[in-house]
């Protein structure tokens, strides 16, 4: 079954990465991508503009984003009752241990450091969507 990916990211080339990740990897799975945490949320909760968005079955999130920080994207999902059994793979380039530890207490399902390199970053990506979407069990 196709499943829907929500991609938060605002930097543009992690953005076209994530895109040859998923041609790269023949990842046969709807991504869609938002720049910043404001739309996510409309993207979500199917707002303006986003009255047509399908349903998510897995996020994946940046911290490090304007205007909503990541970490206040992911308090807003984890608390909101329709969103809050999505999972959301926090996929960052910080490797804080404050920001690793805050994301798992704010219930993150998984945390990620961006591989610096191509072929790790294909890596990394096609290792953790075959894992979330075709071995684990998500809702949906």
């Amino acid at each position: 079954m196709i499943k829907n990916i929500l991609l938060v990211e605002d930097s543009p080339s992690y953005q076209d990465l994530m895109w040859i990740a998923f041609e790269e990897n023949y990842i046969d799975h709807n991504l869609h991508i938002v720049d910043n945490a404001s739309d996510a949320l409309n993207f979500l909760r199917r707002t303006h503009p986003y009255f047509n968005a399908p349903l998510v079955d897995l996020i994946i999130l940046d911290l490090d984003l304007s205007v909503i920080h990541g970490h206040e994207f992911l308090t807003i999902v984890k608390q909101d009752i329709l969103l809050k059994s999505i999972p959301v793979i926090v996929f960052t380039s910080s490797t804080n241990a404050t920001d690793i530890l805050t994301s798992y207490r704010l219930k993150a399902n998984c945390y990620l450091n961006k591989p610096l390199d191509l072929e790790s970053f294909l890596h990394a990506v096609e290792k953790t969507l075959e894992f979330w979407l075709n071995f684990s069990q998500i809702p949906g």
